[in-house]
């Protein structure tokens, strides 16, 4: 069995109308806070907590979660995901996820952070079966530097795999290496700082839908830009590069949101920790 830093798994069920644990394993440099219920939908809410405050040079990370029908479950971070300088070995995290049918995921961590000489890969694998949604998102943010310089981490590599049914609908790999790459050309960040991803998947996803999502994101004053792309199963991306963690965390709430609104007849609970 390889060496983790941390490991984490969490399995859940609905009972009665409540999603609650069947299995729950960690050890290591990661944890899980007990459930929080927001509402009285059944949807729990859980925290992924880092102890060590940080990801350090060779640290490795393993995450599984599982929700078996009509589970629903919200997933964020305590903190953001914050790393440091990695003279030696990039650090790495991998994440696993399987939906079952009828199932629901909110994955939403806060802001990945890259500090000077950070080298870090993530991989994200959902397996999902036909039936299930998935609301995920992301947002890459430099770390202060004593310079000022905005990119001075080494290098990042982030990795997105969905399967529906065992077959590969979603492949998503970004790559940024700011000692090779000119970051403010065109096909990079283009004068932009930070990084926003978003990858929902659901039945219920059709083109009025997308278009209140566009014309949300394009009513804005725009100190941003923003891509909404469907996907080729039901469901869509959304790509943001903006200047300020906040900025992109307001879009996706507000997308959020309306989904969740125009889904569910909900509203998302109210994540930040600040």
């Amino acid at each position: 069995m390889e060496n983790w830093t941390g490991t984490l798994r969490l399995d859940v069920e609905e009972r009665q109308g409540k999603t609650v644990a069947k299995n729950v394993y960690f050890q290591g440099a990661l944890k899980v806070m007990r459930p929080i219920y927001h509402d009285n939908s059944g949807q729990a809410c859980y925290y992924i907590l880092n102890p060590g405050g940080g990801y350090l040079d060779g640290d490795r990370y393993k995450l599984q979660f599982s929700l078996k029908e009509q589970a629903k479950l919200t997933l964020t971070t305590q903190s953001a995901t914050k790393v440091y300088k990695t003279p030696n070995q990039h650090a790495y995290q991998e994440t696993e996820f399987f939906l079952k049918k009828g199932s629901y995921l909110e994955y939403i961590p806060d802001p990945l952070i890259m500090y000077r000489d950070a080298q870090y890969v993530q991989k994200n694998v959902i397996r999902m079966e036909k039936g299930a949604t998935l609301i995920y998102s992301d947002i890459l943010t430099p770390g202060w530097s004593p310079d000022g310089d905005q990119f001075s981490y080494d290098r990042l590599r982030l990795l997105n795999e969905i399967y529906m049914d065992d077959e590969l609908v979603v492949y998503d790999h970004i790559k940024v290496n700011p000692a090779e790459q000119d970051m403010q050309s065109i096909g990079f960040m283009e004068g932009y700082t930070h990084l926003g991803s978003m990858f929902v998947i659901g039945e219920q996803t059709n083109a009025e839908l997308l278009d209140k999502l566009h014309h949300l994101m394009d009513q804005n004053e725009q100190d941003y830009k923003f891509g909404l792309s469907m996907l080729s199963v039901k469901g869509f991306s959304i790509r943001v590069l903006a200047n300020k963690t906040q900025t992109i965390e307001r879009i996706f709430s507000e997308c959020h949101q309306l989904i969740s609104e125009d889904w569910f007849n909900t509203k998302p609970a109210f994540l930040r920790k600040y």
